[in-house]
């Protein structure tokens, strides 16, 4: 699977993160991808995320850098690594108002591999 990414620096923080914590699975990919959308996530990540522990920081979304636009990308991250809504406002109504929104769609099908696939031409069957 192709992966779009924003620029050069959201490819290297998303290899670099997938790298140091050691795992491809899609929990990882989607948020690693979803966090690097933004310079601001970047350089703040470990406020958002503990690498040792492997665990979201939901604490993270009060710090003072955060911005509308990376508390959106806070938000989407987390949801899709557990499904973390406990402010109530990761829904797509609260997440998608922004210009990333369609490299958040690409971070909902690294998450969502199984359901995002290409879909395929239906057969036609031929009456006989």
């Amino acid at each position: 699977m192709s992966i779009k990414f924003k620029n050069r620096e959201h490819e290297k923080f998303y290899e670099q993160c997938l790298a140091r914590i050691g795992s491809l699975d899609p929990y990882h990919k989607a948020f690693f991808y979803t966090m690097g959308i933004s310079g601001d996530t970047r350089n703040h990540i470990e406020d958002v995320f503990d690498f040792q522990e492997d665990v979201i920081r939901p604490e993270g979304l009060n710090k003072g850098w955060q911005t509308s636009g990376s508390t959106c990308l806070t938000r989407l991250a987390f949801n899709l690594w557990n499904g973390w809504n406990s402010d109530g406002y990761a829904t797509p109504y609260d997440l998608f108002g922004t210009s990333d929104a369609a490299f958040m769609l690409e971070a909902v099908r690294l998450r969502y591999p199984e359901y995002c696939r290409e879909p395929q031409a239906p057969s036609v069957r031929r009456a006989r």
